[in-house]
């Protein structure tokens, strides 16, 4: 079977980031799917409890599920739409 290439399809993420101090922010956004324990801030995800550390981005996904991720990582893979010129209609 030959090998092919594929290329993600454009998808927009919502994502807030974790700075220390707004947890119940961050808890609305995901759902109370968020909780401190011990100092850290952890997300409930698809895939069991994953911890978030400061600066992390926490992401709501396609299916609406939530997942910290890191701030190099959002900034190799996604553009804030603020900064997309996208032509309005009418």
């Amino acid at each position: 079977m030959p090998i092919e290439e594929f290329i993600a399809k454009p998808v927009v993420i919502r994502a807030i980031q974790w700075t220390g101090d707004n947890l119940e922010e961050i808890r609305r956004f995901c759902n109370n799917m968020a909780f401190m324990e011990n100092g850290h801030l952890y997300i409930e995800t698809l895939e069991g409890t994953s911890r978030a550390r400061l600066q992390d981005w926490i992401a709501q996904g396609t299916m609406g599920e939530f997942y910290p991720i890191k701030p190099k990582i959002v900034e190799a893979k996604y553009t804030n739409v603020k900064e997309l010129e996208i032509p309005q209609c009418g």
